[in-house]
């Protein structure tokens, strides 16, 4: 059987027990190597918040004062790369709380180790000052609490549905993510960015938004390609998906689809071509059929939106 199917397997039989995200947290560490925070990771996430800030700055002229990421997940690296700019408060929302003090100490130790080997200036134009609270926490980080390190960072998490906030409207300048709306259904992402848009600055917000559209299997599989979960219809991959890592296997046409019927602006949007010849070897599930194969290849997006250019 290939490791793919079976991580499909556990990871399925997981959803159904209690504390499901724990179990799968030490499932990953220990059996699939896949929450230790690599540099590949690490840099990855640097470079996801330098597109955000650049995004930012170009059509808004500013840095962004307050900040909010949906689904930050175990390592809350672009939040810290938004404190090291001068955010004034970095809101983090997730259905469960996944970070710790020891996951939050790894993530500042990795910012300080870019730094000292001159990469981090590559990434982000960091405050002095800012950067210097860091060093004091790490210097200090035993005698606080994780409550009062996420408060030195201006790092404010909201464990609660995003179809629902508790924020205010229009008081956030910066609305991201980093590959967390492939991991949420079409019927789940329209109200969710529904309330983003809501609580997005009108006037001098943006939304930016990465998403990685490939067979997230394949990223521990390395037998199958990124398309491998276009083969199945939907019937089959209800059985095959799960509530711990759920993939929607939506296509760059379908996101954009949404934004559309949302009335979201894309104002500006960068993809990867994919490779055409690796889906051609995939027998498609018929939904997928008669759809451009060249937007059903592309697998990574990112989608800016400016709020002001919203057509009322």
């Amino acid at each position: 059987m290939k490791k793919w199917k079976q991580k499909a397997i556990v990871q399925k039989a997981i959803s159904f027990l209690p504390f499901s995200s724990k179990i799968n947290y030490i499932f990953q560490k220990y059996v699939t190597k896949g929450v230790n925070l690599s540099d590949e990771y690490f840099y990855d996430r640097l470079g996801h918040a330098k597109e955000h800030i650049k995004g930012f700055k170009k059509h808004i002229k500013l840095t962004p004062k307050t900040c909010l990421e949906i689904g930050t997940g175990w390592y809350p690296i672009v939040p810290i790369s938004f404190f090291l700019i001068g955010a004034d408060i970095i809101y983090s929302v997730d259905i469960s709380f996944l970070t710790s003090k020891k996951r939050l100490k790894t993530t500042l130790e990795m910012f300080v180790k870019a730094n000292e080997k001159g990469q981090l200036i590559e990434y982000i134009d960091i405050i002095p000052e800012k950067y210097n609270n860091i060093i004091s926490l790490l210097n200090n980080y035993d005698k606080y609490s994780l409550k009062e390190v996420l408060q030195n960072l201006n790092i404010v998490y909201l464990i609660e549905d995003a179809e629902n906030l508790s924020l205010t409207d229009n008081s956030i300048d910066l609305v991201n993510s980093n590959n967390t709306f492939e991991h949420i259904y079409p019927n789940t992402l329209i109200p969710i960015l529904k309330e983003l848009r809501r609580i997005v600055n009108k006037q001098s917000g943006i939304m930016s938004h990465f998403i990685d559209m490939s067979d997230h299997f394949a990223h521990f599989d390395k037998s199958i390609n990124i398309y491998n979960f276009l083969q199945y219809n939907d019937k089959q991959w209800k059985w095959i998906d799960n509530s711990i890592q759920p993939q929607s296997r939506s296509r760059f046409s379908d996101y954009k689809e949404i934004y559309s019927k949302l009335n979201i602006p894309i104002s500006e949007e960068s993809y990867r071509d994919g490779n055409i010849d690796e889906l051609k070897s995939i027998k498609l599930a018929e939904k997928y059929i008669g759809n451009s194969i060249v937007e059903t290849a592309i697998s990574h997006c990112h989608l800016i939106s400016v709020m002001s250019q919203i057509d009322n």
